[in-house]
């Protein structure tokens, strides 16, 4: 589908695709309707690098209003919410990968890569790249999803929930320890990020 910031494309790009299929037609017309308002107000941060975050942020907030405007609590939405954007993951392909020597190695080039093309306005990040061969680390010290969330007033709610996504995903590697003791979405001072060989 085109990459185009948009109400319906940019739901169906994102995590909550198979939510919004399941919601009724009433909560996908409220979705779509606070999507399109929300990409307005957002005009400043839509640069092409922040695309794929938007496509998670804004239906985040699009559609927690909606569930909760027809209904539903705030932990009802919440769980709905939380359910399918954890399911979206892969955390077993990094599980696989991680088995090979190369993995270290290739995750050192292709995350710098990723966030370079992958993050636009909103984001800052230090990089260490005197690291040891058996270390990866870094900080994310300014993020698009903690300030985004916080503007809307759900920071508390969403942050930690994202920020948890790296633990399911790099959390159960092979021979990997993924060490992590702060995040901007629970409040800290960065988010720190680091792969370490256990020896």
């Amino acid at each position: 589908m085109k990459k185009t910031y948009e109400p319906l494309p940019m739901v169906m790009n994102g995590r909550y695709a198979v939510l919004f299929g399941k919601l009724s037609p009433k909560e996908k017309e409220d979705t779509l309707s606070r999507m399109a308002e929300l990409i307005e107000e957002e005009s400043d941060y839509e640069d092409k690098g922040n695309y794929g975050h938007f496509c998670n942020i804004l239906p985040t907030i699009a559609i927690d209003e909606a569930l909760q405007k027809n209904g539903k609590t705030p932990e009802e939405a919440f769980e709905l919410i939380s359910k399918h954007m954890w399911a979206a993951l892969t955390p077993e392909s990094f599980r696989k990968m991680s088995r090979f020597r190369f993995f270290m190695p290739l995750m050192k080039k292709i995350i710098p890569l990723g966030f370079k093309y992958g993050s636009g306005k909103g984001w800052k990040y230090a990089w260490h790249k005197d690291d040891s061969a058996d270390i990866y680390h870094f900080e994310c010290l300014e993020c698009l999803y903690k300030y985004e969330f916080a503007k809307h007033g759900v920071l508390e709610r969403f942050g930690p929930m994202f920020c948890h996504s790296d633990i399911i995903n790099y959390g159960n590697l092979h021979n990997i320890d993924f060490i992590r003791t702060q995040t901007l979405g629970k409040g800290g001072d960065c988010c720190d990020f680091k792969m370490e060989l256990i020896k």
